[in-house]
């Protein structure tokens, strides 16, 4: 299976496209990464809820335990306090760890999409004509393997008639000549080399 064409000039655009979009695939990686880490640095704010709101219950929660002894109201009033405490404080806490917790899946979602949306495009872009390249590649390659003396003719004739003349020319100054003489190598060798192929 040819992945390349065989003419060195070709085959190192081709590659050098590849490694483009390899390239900007991990550059695209690269800031869905940094968008992750700085939307989750966000979860900070919600862990500092969280422990304000941790502060609060136990504050509410040491109240209780030195009002606990008293006689009389003390079970009562420290009850109270755990209660308020815990209705308080823990309401704030809770909320702390749901606004952490949205941090961290914002985070992830927008990491996410700032990868994915565009490398989807990037690779709908520069996928469909290199699959397209390769298949031509290595269909040319199987119908051009063997050439008998009236294949070449066959390639020659093709490469005549269906070449545009600025190409024919850059290999032979008359193109139509050499087919209606029998000369055929400059001919084949356009046809293979516009087919991605080495001339024999």
């Amino acid at each position: 299976m040819r992945l390349y064409p065989d003419r060195r000039a070709e085959r190192v655009d081709v590659i050098a496209r590849d490694l483009a979009v390899l390239i900007a695939l991990a550059i695209l990686a690269k800031i869905g990464l940094e968008v992750h880490d700085a939307v989750d640095n966000l979860a900070v704010l919600g862990q500092g809820v969280e422990t304000a709101g941790n502060a609060v219950a136990g504050g509410f929660d040491s109240a209780a335990d030195a009002v606990d002894g008293t006689p009389l109201v003390g079970d009562s009033l420290g009850d109270a306090l755990r209660g308020a405490g815990g209705g308080t404080g823990g309401e704030v806490a809770d909320l702390g760890r749901g606004g952490e917790d949205a941090a961290h899946r914002l985070a992830n979602l927008l990491g996410i999409l700032m990868f994915a949306l565009p490398a989807s495009l990037l690779l709908l872009w520069a996928v469909p004509p290199r699959v397209a390249q390769i298949r031509r590649l290595n269909a040319a390659s199987r119908a051009l393997e063997e050439l008998t003396p009236e294949r070449r003719r066959l390639v020659a004739m093709r490469a005549a008639f269906s070449l545009p003349y600025g190409v024919l020319l850059r290999y032979t100054p008359d193109p139509l000549g050499d087919l209606e003489a029998g000369r055929y190598d400059a001919l084949v060798a356009a046809e293979l080399e516009q087919s991605g192929l080495r001339p024999p």
